[in-house]
């Protein structure tokens, strides 16, 4: 298979045919790099050299009504995880003041539940004032579940900037994850973020037990609903969920498929989400050369790379971070302290 060819069909806004999305999803380890540098230059036509980081906020923990086999807060998890309401206005400041500390460019507020109630939205609405005045460039992205009608744009003009709502996986396996929502409704509640301005962020968790065609079926249905963001998650399978004990994954493959959603997305900051520590392993930074964007720090219910290792490894790879006016380390005492300093 000629990778090139198809970077160059993705950068003339052609789509790859099913058998090419396949080929890709099937490349050999022996062909990853090649697919990989195939990859990069899309990604480097569109997003340059620039590294977006993403910070997550959970501001609702467990509690949740939902049966998503994947999540830890699921009303059938027995993850050991923390449980409380909307956090207060003080502690989400703090936690954008975290963001900021380590050159998040994008705020992520996730709330567990099927949707916020009017009580809750107001909840999020102030914490978002509070947010955007204090740091008026900082870009929020809400994930709170399934929208209501009018829900949307009460977060837009709160000063929302995205809404994310992922489909996770293909229609035809959805119900295989989840029973007590479909994915006509988290379609739905995508559309809605549309229709008010918001962005649209939306994507995908690999590694449920899915098959090839379920994933080339969202990575086409994604580049249909033309998100403007989309995180790739690699499940953790936590123990205590009933999807414990799933390792469908080699970080090869993993690469494959963040290649794929590029060639089909080649305008979408495609971000390398949960999970990249567990199922990428040692060959994350080539994910870079792929993906724009990734969270650093800590995810919803798990530990992340630590920060500080994430910057290191944009930089040690040659990329910048968005936006990012701090110059790069040039001591290793800087760049190492606790390894230098012991």
């Amino acid at each position: 298979m000629d990778w090139n060819a198809l970077a160059t069909k993705s950068l003339e806004g052609k789509a790859l045919t099913r058998p090419e999305a396949r080929d890709v999803l099937e490349a050999s380890p022996v062909d990853t790099i090649a697919l990989v540098a195939a990859a990069y230059r899309v990604r480097q036509r569109y997003f340059g050299n620039r590294v977006r980081l993403n910070y997550l906020l959970n501001a609702k923990s467990g509690l949740c009504p939902e049966d998503c086999h994947y999540c830890s807060q699921s009303k059938v998890s027995a993850a050991p995880i923390e449980k409380y309401p909307w956090i207060s206005v003080a502690e989400t400041i703090a936690m954008a003041d975290r963001a900021v500390g380590v050159h998040a460019g994008r705020f992520c507020m996730v709330a567990s539940g099927r949707g916020p109630t009017p009580g809750e939205l107001a909840q999020v609405v102030e914490c978002v004032k509070a947010v955007r005045s204090k740091y008026p460039h900082l870009e929020i992205c809400c994930c709170l579940g399934l929208l209501s009608e009018g829900q949307a744009e009460t977060l837009k003009a709160a000063g929302v900037f995205a809404v994310n709502h992922n489909l996770n996986t293909s229609e035809r396996y959805y119900g295989e994850i989840c029973e007590t929502h479909t994915y006509a409704d988290r379609v739905d509640t995508v559309q809605k973020v549309k229709l008010a301005g918001l962005s649209a962020c939306s994507g995908a968790l690999l590694g449920m037990g899915e098959t090839l065609e379920d994933i080339v079926d969202l990575a086409y249905a994604l580049r249909d609903i033309e998100v403007e963001s989309l995180p790739v998650n690699f499940l953790m399978p936590i123990k205590g969920t009933p999807l414990e004990g799933c390792y469908h994954l080699t970080p090869t493959r993993c690469l494959n498929s963040l290649c794929l959603f590029r060639f089909l997305n080649p305008t979408a900051s495609l971000r390398i989400s949960g999970g990249r520590e567990i199922q990428l392993r040692s060959i994350q930074s080539l994910g870079l050369y792929v993906a724009n964007s990734i969270f650093i720090g800590d995810y919803l219910t798990t530990k992340g790379q630590p920060a500080e290792a994430d910057l290191a490894m944009i930089r040690d790879m040659g990329f910048e971070i968005e936006g990012d006016s701090v110059p790069s380390p040039t001591s290793e005492v800087q760049r190492f302290p606790d390894i230098i300093m012991k």
